[in-house]
């Protein structure tokens, strides 16, 4: 294996390290936006470089889950984190119509780099118990026993988050101290050894929030799309839209109409025989029944009626029941109370 990995290695180690440069650069970017086309540029570049590499690692069957992590050489330890790289940069892809696809792709890419690490002994995380790797790497889309743990149990836990928030400290510290000796060529074997692997458990914590995160996403884009895909209820026929009608004070004759025009002047008024006429004329109301839904009762009359009659019917009972005299008394009456106070006429008594 290892005359395998050193045959290709040259080229498989150049691949890597451009795609490690490229994330290195995205993460101390300083582009206000991460769509910006060179963003995306360095986002394309890191993910061919890391799928060649990977591509290049699966031929070369460089790691076995027969195997243990002492039999891996120290310069292969890197490769390693393939799965965990190819992840975070997919979730640096900014197409929103794809979006899912990227967080579903990067959420494999995540769990493939923990089932390696778990082959060899690495970290203290959790996987699905009594399942078979094909059920572990099963899609989010699929619904999990919400019984049985998750790859994730340990990142849903507080007390956990601390625990790898700390730990990621101490690593990243440990790391930047040994990170120039390893460049530079001057550190020994176990000290390469060891650097590689404070890389691969800084990974994977990085991947269990990742995944979190991703898990969180999933479920409000599910939501999204099958709230998009739900069939529309039914609806019943829609009402034609009605003309809007104007205050007015109904009265029954021009004399009414005067009387109330001059206390409401914000107010049309009209008589009966003008809103019928004028009902009729739209068509609200016939001259049988009623009209439209919602519309005001037509008067009682005999089937057959014309116009005419209907005219004079109406004449006659207005004559019957309004009479000027009487209006035209009740207006002196109001005038002579305004000049003659209450008790006037009383006066005369008082002895």
């Amino acid at each position: 294996m290892m005359a395998e990995a050193g045959a290709g290695g040259p080229r498989l180690a150049e691949l890597l390290a451009l795609g490690r440069r490229l994330w290195d650069e995205l993460e101390a970017s300083t582009e206000p936006s991460s769509g910006a086309p060179a963003v995306q540029d360095k986002v394309r570049q890191g993910l061919d470089a890391l799928q060649r590499a990977a591509a290049m690692v699966a031929e070369l069957e460089l790691f076995s889950e027969n195997e243990e992590l002492e039999e891996i050489a120290s310069a292969d330890l890197k490769f390693m984190l393939l799965p965990a790289l190819l992840g975070a940069l997919m979730l640096k892809q900014v197409d929103f119509s794809r979006r899912r696809e990227h967080l579903e792709g990067a959420r494999e890419h995540f769990l493939c780099f923990l089932k390696l690490c778990r082959n060899y002994g690495l970290g203290s995380f959790q996987l699905l118990s009594g399942t078979s790797g094909e059920e572990e790497a099963r899609s989010p889309s699929t619904p999990r026993d919400p019984a049985q743990p998750n790859l994730v149990a340990m990142a849903m836990s507080r007390t956990a988050k601390i625990e790898r928030y700390k730990q990621k400290k101490e690593l990243e510290n440990k790391l930047a101290s040994m990170s120039s000796a390893v460049e530079s060529g001057t550190a020994d074997e176990d000290q390469i050894r060891e650097f590689y692997i404070l890389q691969i458990q800084k990974w994977i914590g990085t991947s269990l929030e990742e995944i979190e995160s991703i898990d969180q996403e999933l479920v409000i884009l599910r939501s999204r799309d099958a709230a998009k895909q739900a069939p529309a209820g039914p609806r019943g026929p829609s009402r034609p839209a009605r003309t809007p009608v104007k205050p007015f004070i109904l009265t029954r004759d021009a004399a009414q109409a005067r009387v109330f025009g001059a206390g409401y002047p914000g107010l049309p008024t009209m008589t009966v025989d003008d809103w019928y006429e004028q009902r009729r004329r739209q068509g609200v109301v016939s001259q049988q029944g009623f009209g439209e839904p919602g519309s005001l009762p037509c008067p009682s009359t005999p089937a057959g009626a014309s116009d005419e009659e209907l005219q004079k019917q109406q004449q006659e009972t207005e004559e019957e029941e309004d009479d000027e005299k009487a209006l035209q008394k009740a207006r002196d009456w109001d005038d002579w109370k305004d000049t003659h106070p209450r008790g006037y006429g009383n006066r005369h008594n008082m002895g």
